[in-house]
């Protein structure tokens, strides 16, 4: 009598029974179900959000980044970026390394900002009292960077004149005819022909306009309802 064949038992390699190895558990994670995947980006895990000195910083890893660390604000987080493989003791070198040069740079901004709005209302004062015999004499004189559909723009009950950031870089007959238009603002409003009078002085009044329309012409921005592109 042949003995009967014991029953093999199945193979760790065999189908359906291969023990899992490591890379089939990093291939779960990063090709796995919506749950496995969910605080993950190409298998590498996002930081949530924390604070470092209570500023929210958010830190992004990425495969394709092998040297190079990056940031910059968005809203009022600071988010990082740096290489994937990078260590946390590297990370949190990095992170402050970043967040100094982010507050340096806005710093710079700052000091550039306040140089530049004191040296407006130096030329404003110059402008009112060559033309227009010292009258207009603003409280605030400064460059906004929200203001897209006109040049200038003053607020003669408060004594406030604010003109474009698109403004810098033109020529400075055209930055002085601006400066001197809404300096006129505060001795009268609107454009009847006394406001118009206040700057016949100014030579260059004609010239300064055409200049300003043929840039929103190119640029195609919003005239005015009355068609002066500085009101």
């Amino acid at each position: 009598m042949h003995p009967r064949p014991r029953p093999s038992r199945p193979s760790p390699r065999s189908t359906g029974t291969r023990l899992p190895t490591a890379a089939d558990r990093r291939r779960k994670l990063s090709t796995g179900t919506p749950e496995s995947r969910i605080g993950h980006t190409k298998g590498i895990p996002l930081r949530p959000p924390g604070t470092v000195e209570g500023v929210p910083v958010e830190i992004r890893r990425s495969a394709r980044r092998t040297r190079s660390v990056s940031a910059y604000r968005e809203g009022d987080r600071t988010i990082v970026l740096i290489p994937a493989r990078m260590s946390e003791a590297e990370e949190r070198r990095w992170v402050g390394v970043m967040l100094e040069k982010l507050d340096a740079k806005d710093r710079d901004k700052e000091r550039r900002a306040t140089r530049g709005d004191a040296e407006l209302a130096e030329r404003a004062a110059r402008l009112s009292a060559q033309y227009l015999d010292g009258k207009a004499r603003p409280d605030s004189v400064r460059w906004v960077t929200n203001q897209n559909s006109r040049w200038g723009s003053c607020t003669p009950a408060e004594g406030t004149i604010r003109l474009s950031h698109r403004l810098q870089g033109m020529p400075e007959y055209v930055v002085d005819y601006v400066l001197l238009h809404e300096l006129a603002h505060l001795l009268v409003p609107g454009h009847g022909p006394a406001f118009w009078r206040l700057l016949e002085a100014y030579s260059r009044t004609e010239r300064a306009r055409g200049y300003l329309e043929g840039v929103v012409a190119a640029d195609r921005l919003p005239h005015p309802s009355d068609g002066d592109p500085t009101a």
